[in-house]
């Protein structure tokens, strides 16, 4: 989490608790060390941010300190909240940690709503412990535009190695699509998240063709939406 996002983090921690947290507990809660804790709220405090308390007591933001309400009317908070509910059911545990942040932060400018609940059904957590690729990196691939080594297995237990030139991901309820050019077919082919079974990011970047490979993907698509669709044999 990039330290500017952390700040305002805390600030939405401490806006939100009933009692004073220690630096433990917002270390926790940040997956930060205690030290980068008491750093940043050094940082606040010297910023003028009325946080009081100290190391090995515990920290209180001081009443009457808010932050410029968001702009959405009462239908629109309600659909964020459920918006952001349904990304725990996409097994996506970087978008969900994201949302889970956005919905505190919420949640602090115009309090709860217990009675909005989504049911978290849906695609099984990418847990590395259970040998699942984080579909995080997979993002950050397409962000950066660089290739992907993946050791993908297919719907009849047969396993290949492919190089791909990843481009999309489409979420539905029960998995994932990987878009991306594949090397090893020399051509498009969408791979199921739950189907890759490692995955390396590459230097090699396609930065000069990625706009380029979405936009004749999404010209497929629009012609042939249930082959465009389907997922690798």
């Amino acid at each position: 989490m990039p330290r500017s996002d952390r700040l305002f983090e805390i600030i939405q921690i401490l806006r939100a608790a009933r009692a004073p947290m220690t630096a433990g507990a917002l270390a926790a809660r940040l997956e930060v060390s205690q030290r980068t804790v008491y750093r940043d709220i050094a940082t606040l405090q010297a910023r003028q941010t009325p946080i009081e308390g100290e190391a090995g007591i515990g920290y209180l933001m001081r009443s009457g300190y808010d932050l410029p309400p968001l702009n959405f009317d009462a239908e629109e908070v309600e659909a964020l909240r459920v918006g952001l509910a349904l990304l725990a059911r996409t097994g996506d545990s970087g978008l969900h940690a994201a949302a889970e942040r956005i919905h505190r932060k919420v949640d602090a400018l115009h309090g709860p709503a217990d009675w909005l609940q989504v049911s978290s059904w849906g695609a099984a957590p990418d847990d590395p412990e259970k040998g699942c690729v984080s579909i995080a990196l997979i993002r950050e691939a397409i962000r950066r535009s660089v290739k992907l080594r993946l050791t993908y297995r297919d719907g009849d237990g047969r396993d290949s190695d492919r190089v791909i030139r990843p481009i999309a991901l489409v979420y539905h309820v029960e998995c994932q699509l990987l878009v991306a050019w594949c090397e090893l077919r020399a051509g498009f082919r969408h791979f199921r998240t739950d189907r890759i079974y490692a995955c390396a990011v590459l230097e090699a970047s396609f930065a000069d063709q990625s706009a380029t490979l979405r936009s004749l993907w999404q010209e497929q698509n629009a012609e042939d939406p249930a082959q465009a669709m389907a997922p690798e044999a």
